[in-house]
């Protein structure tokens, strides 16, 4: 059974050395405008789906805490039928933290963001403007740029000319790109803190060109009024020249040991992951394409740039253990170097990808198995909607919902999703993209008494080819409703000068509103 505690006892219990996991499980977009600082978005519209995998030891301390809406009791109960067995919930949720006098954060990915600003400021990393980028490129002068994102992202826009190479590839591939070492290199991503922690990547591990971060990224540029650049593919060599491994080895070697991130043997790997009342994490921090070729079975893939930047998205447990790999004894170290000065107990894999061959790995916590519940083809659906002997749910992301949805269906998520029936006794058909939303989504409607519930999982084109009619509500759902979107991190890329300044100014001023305890976690080095 979960217990309640108190913001004073949570605060207090933050600061103790034991493994504790605390989650927001309200929606992404409720979670993004206050939450607190080391709290890990979970939101209860997928709640069991990740909750294995961000927190894989059932006996560590668990948080849950909400809009003080009953939630958080729903995700504990849930949480304690997967096998978890020490789940705590915090007394009036979020409202009660702010209450007691501590701060709620505005944003995501909170940990990782203010880190990279932090390194700014006590790394002194260089930095070039819009602007001044941009008489460069006037000038003739050899240089290059460097987009630390995601391919993904640079496809969306880049800077004219740019080249991608994630920040976790950068020690590894950075020679490629710039072989001369008069070659100036500058490192962007879309605002500040990937831009910042690639820079200092590069001249941490003793690349020997002139480097620099592009300053506000892709949104600098933008507010400058210069254009980006829209499709763009260009990214780093897929083959790594032998001729500069040694000096990349010794770098990255060097880099590691600087900061405790020591290489750990399997054997004392295998013995942690055994370890009832500790989390080890093992991550492979290599490309998707290297790890969907040999990834190990049983690591987790996390792109060691995005690991850094998004540690909220696969780290649960403070306190944790973390051992990354790869196969060339560069980018782990390099990258368990970064997460020791994020404040994280993490370890390179001696023997990398082949030693991770060697693991183990056992489940730890049980199955909850959604009640049975049937699906539903787009013919089945359009067939039902005929003979209007359905209610139809869409529970797919609002801002799919406002793109385009079936003419009779209403929006909904699983938080709410029992406001929207109207008769408990009349067919639901659930409206997915993700199987796994629909079926978490359908276990709450059966536990709240609906009987004949369906799940069909499907699209625009879906509908369309059988005959459904399709509409479009810009407007609706309202904005207040639309709990899991956070507009103003994502109208900046849309265009919105304001939006993208609002971002800009959030981001510069993280540091100023952290606590003692909160700014502590951090242990930055030169």
């Amino acid at each position: 059974m979960s217990q309640i505690l108190t913001a004073e006892a949570l605060k207090s219990m933050l600061s103790e050395p034991r493994e504790l996991a605390l989650l927001d499980v309200r929606e992404h977009g409720i979670f993004g405008e206050g939450h607190l600082f080391f709290a890990i978005p979970t939101p209860y519209s997928r709640f069991e789906a990740v909750l294995p995998q961000l927190v894989p030891n059932p006996q560590v301390r668990l948080v849950l805490y909400d809009d003080n809406d009953g939630v958080a009791t729903k995700a504990a109960a849930n949480a304690e039928a997967l096998g978890y067995e020490n789940v705590w919930i915090l007394e009036g949720g979020a409202a009660a933290w702010q209450a007691a006098g501590y701060t709620l954060f505005q944003g995501v990915n909170l940990p990782s963001k203010t880190f990279g600003e932090l390194v700014e400021v006590q790394r002194h990393t260089p930095h070039i403007t819009a602007m001044d980028l941009e008489k460069l490129r006037a000038s003739g002068e050899d240089f290059v740029i460097v987009d630390g994102r995601p391919l993904t992202e640079h496809y969306k826009m880049s800077i004219p000319g740019g080249i991608c190479c994630p920040n976790g590839e950068l020690p590894l591939r950075i020679a490629d790109i710039a072989p001369d070492p008069k070659t100036k290199i500058v490192v962007n991503c879309a605002g500040r803190t990937r831009s910042i922690i690639g820079a200092q990547i590069l001249i941490d591990v003793g690349v020997k060109n002139p480097i620099a971060a592009l300053e506000n990224g892709t949104q600098g540029w933008f507010l400058a009024g210069l254009e980006l650049e829209h499709g763009a593919t260009a990214k780093y060599p897929e083959v790594v020249s032998s001729s500069t491994r040694a000096d990349r080895l010794v770098g990255a070697e060097a880099f590691a040991n600087r900061h405790g991130a020591t290489p750990v043997e399997v054997s004392e790997v295998q013995g942690w992951l055994a370890e009832p009342e500790r989390t080890t994490y093992v991550f492979d921090v290599r490309t998707p394409e290297e790890f969907d070729a040999n990834g190990a079975l049983g690591t987790v893939h996390a792109p060691g740039g995005q690991l850094i930047q998004t540690t909220d998205q696969w780290i649960g447990v403070r306190g944790a253990r973390i051992v990354v790999v790869d196969d060339d004894d560069i980018r782990a170290p390099v990258i368990a170097g970064w997460l020791q000065q994020l404040g994280h107990e993490a370890y390179s894999l001696r023997g990398g990808l082949d030693a991770a061959r060697d693991l183990s790995f056992s489940c730890r916590f049980g199955s909850l198995e959604p009640d049975a519940c049937s699906t539903m083809t787009a013919s089945e659906l359009a067939a039902a909607v005929r003979r209007n002997d359905v209610q139809m749910i869409d529970i797919r992301p609002s801002m799919s919902y406002r793109k385009g949805h079936i003419e009779q269906a209403v929006w909904s998520i699983r938080p709410r999703i029992g406001k929207v029936i109207e008769d408990a006794a009349k067919p639901v058909v659930l409206i997915t993209d993700e199987i796994t939303v629909g079926a978490l989504a359908a276990d709450d409607l059966a536990k709240a008494g609906v009987g004949d519930i369906h799940i069909h999982e499907g699209n625009v084109g879906d509908w369309r080819a059988v005959g459904l009619e399709i509409v479009q509500t810009p407007d609706l759902p309202i904005n207040e409703d639309c709990i899991d979107y956070l507009f103003f991190t994502h109208e900046r890329h849309a265009g919105n000068e304001a939006a993208a300044r609002q971002y800009l100014e959030w981001e510069v001023g993280l540091i100023d509103q952290l606590d003692e305890q909160e700014r502590s976690v951090f242990r930055i080095k030169g």
